[in-house]
Parts: structure tokens; C-alpha cells; sequence
């Protein structure tokens, strides 16, 4: 189940934004998928040229290409994060598993990540390929079909391309490409982003103890960090200084959220976002959050919250100076300051 909620705080008053809610399941069958669904397992053919022509490939074919990654962050999938933000405008992420690419991130409009580009309108995509609302596919001996809802439909579709798949996020404010994520069928049934029917094998990305939990998180905010800034730059927008003091808070609320088993911004615990801040002495004229739980990671929560009016407007506050990102357990929190100038 994926929670997202988020408001503006100026002068201490909040305006709340709605909650949005979304709940994903596996369900397991114990039939093939039907012989029609079968017709359909190919899909379009995979691009010839690009990104995803690394999936599959080796992590040394890709250190040949762009170099040794600018940092590797954990996930708690199973593979690392080979990061490359040199500059906002080719920035990427890559899923090393084993040696083995099988995932890319693309937000950086100067990657190739063809057919599509980052910045494409939405109708020139829905003209040129066809989106399904279920896609079937077979890995070994097991079948899987995704189910997508309306709103999947709508800004984060999925289409298989030959053997790999490409999760599309769109910005439906602007109505273009924002950002990709190609993907090879294990990973994409790892991270089980929309609900699932299968028979057979359900990969895991198996148990994650206490430090790859908190080594993923880091790494996840790091790249919501990252992030937040691309989409900032994108709309002309001041970059976001990072405050440690203000990204304290922030963890401290995820992970209050987590253990007292509640999603609100308001803590039973801690209070207000301005009472939270208050008490961790950060000083500041105007101030914001964004909260969400249960998105699969740093790139979805950032493509959630700008897909959704009240965050959206948070993030892209120009009167915003400095930032600070929390997450525990896939709780993450956004707080943004107006910070004071003297």
C-alpha cells in the first residue's frame, strides 16, 4: 500500500494536501496464462541503440562507457546503484547485480534513452506504441501478468520492449516524459510495482538486516536529494542546499511514523512539523513537507510527489532555500526551509 501526503507551512499555518492511496498485491494462480494473453508476450521489439542496451550486459561494459560511477549506493533489491551526476543533464542511475546491469534509471535529458526521450509529449508516445492495461510475460517456468490501474495508465504505464521492460513516468501537469526505468523481468517482479497475478516463482530480493537497511536509505536519500534538484533546474527553479540539522527531523519523523504505525504529519508523539523543528532549534521563515510510504524507492516517491498538486507545489516552491530528507523502512519525509538571511 503506497501513502503520499504533503502541505506548505507559512507563518506556522498548514495547509493540508489529500492522501493518495494506492495498494499493490501478488496473487498467485495455478493456471497458464491463456494462449490470447501468449500473443501478446512480444511486444515491441527491443531498441537497437541506447541505455537499455545495457541490460544484461556486464558492469565492465558499462565502466567503458561512462566511467567509474560517481558513488554506489546500496538498494534492498539485491543489486547496487551505480550513480553518475556529474551533471543534471545526464544523470542516471544503474542497477548492478552480480556483475550484471539489470536496471536503469534515466531523469537526464541529454541520455539516450531511445525510443523515447526525456521532455517527449505523452501524446507523441500514445501515437507511436501501444499501451496495454496487462502485461504478460514468462520467465523460466513461471507466468506473470501486471495489472495496471487507471492511474498507472495515466503517468507511470508499462510496456514490454523484446525482453526487457520500460516503466515510463509522466508528468501529467506538463504532459511529457519526465523520466525511465528499464528493467529485466526478475527485477521488475522484484520490485512488484503494480498488482501482480503469477504462477510459479516469485522473486525476492530476500531478507535485508539493519545495516542494508540503513546503507539503503542513505543512498535513497541521496538520490531524492539529486532529484528534487534535476526537477528544480527543470523549471528554472534556485538549487536546494542541504541542512543536516533539518534532515534529522526529518529521519526522526519517518521513523517515529514506522514504529508508532502511523501516517500523518502530525506526530502523536512529536507534534507539528513546526513543532519538530522548533525543538531541533532549525530557524526559518517559511517551511514545507512532503511525506510518503511504501513506494519502491527514492525515484518512484520523487515521481509521486510531483505527480500529486500539493507536493508538487512544495517542491517547486521558489521561496524554499534548504532541504533535508529522512527515510526509514520506506517512510520518507521531505522538509523544505526558507532559511533566515542576515
Amino acid at each position: 500500500m503506497i501513502f503520499i501526503f504533503g502541505f506548505y507551512l507559512t507563518d506556522l499555518k498548514e495547509e493540508n494536501n489529500d492522501v493518495l492511496v494506492k495498494e499493490n498485491t501478488s496473487l498467485e494462480i495455478d493456471h497458464s496464462i491463456n494462449n490470447e494473453d501468449k500473443l501478446k508476450m512480444s511486444g515491441k521489439e527491443r531498441p537497437n541503440e541506447g541505455i537499455s542496451l545495457f541490460i544484461g550486459q556486464g558492469a565492465n561494459e558499462l565502466e567503458g562507457k561512462f566511467g567509474k560511477p560517481d558513488r554506489i549506493d546500496t538498494s534492498v533489491y539485491g543489486y547496487d546503484w551505480w550513480i553518475y551526476n556529474k551533471t543534471n543533464s545526464k544523470y542516471l542511475q544503474v542497477g548492478v547485480e552480480q556483475g550484471k546491469v539489470v536496471t536503469v534509471y534515466v531523469i537526464g535529458e541529454d541520455v539516450d534513452i531511445s525510443p523515447f526521450k526525456i521532455g517527449q509529449p505523452v501524446e507523441e508516445i500514445y501515437s507511436s506504441i501501444l499501451i496495454e492495461t496487462e502485461i504478460p510475460f514468462e520467465l523460466n517456468d513461471s507466468s506473470y501478468r501486471f495489472e495496471l490501474s487507471e492511474e498507472d495508465m495515466n503517468v507511470r504505464p508499462l510496456i514490454r520492449l523484446g525482453d526487457i521492460f520500460v516503466q515510463l513516468y509522466f508528468d501529467k501537469f506538463s504532459g511529457t516524459l519526465s523520466s525511465v526505468r528499464f528493467l529485466d523481468g526478475p527485477t521488475l517482479v522484484k520490485h512488484r510495482p503494480y498488482e501482480l497475478i503469477y504462477r510459479g516463482e516469485l522473486f525476492d530480493a530476500g531478507s535485508v538486516d539493519g545495516d542494508e537497511w540503513a546503507q539503503a536509505e542513505e543512498g535513497s536519500k541521496k538520490q531524492i536529494f539529486d532529484l528534487t534538484n534535476i526537477i528544480r533546474q527543470r523549471f528554472d527553479l534556485n538549487p536546494l542546499y542541504w541542512d543536516e540539522k533539518t534532515a534529522n527531523v526529518a529521519y526522526m519523523h519517518s521513523k517515529d511514523m514506522y514504529d508508532s504505525n502511523y501516517f500523518s504529519h502530525n506526530s502523536p508523539n512529536n507534534g507539528s512539523v513546526a513543532d519538530r523543528l522548533d525543538t531541533a532549534e532549525v530557524f526559518y521563515k517559511t517551511a514545507g513537507e512532503n511525506i510518503a510510504a511504501h513506494y519502491i524507492d527514492g525515484p518512484a516517491v520523487v515521481e509521486g510527489w510531483l505527480n500529486s498538486k500539493g507536493h508538487r507545489e512544495t517542491m517547486l516552491n521558489d521561496k524554499f532555500t534548504h532541504i533535508g530528507i529522512g527515510i526509514y523502512k520506506k517512510y520518507y519525509t521531505q522538509n523544505f526551509i526558507q532559511a533566515w538571511v542576515e
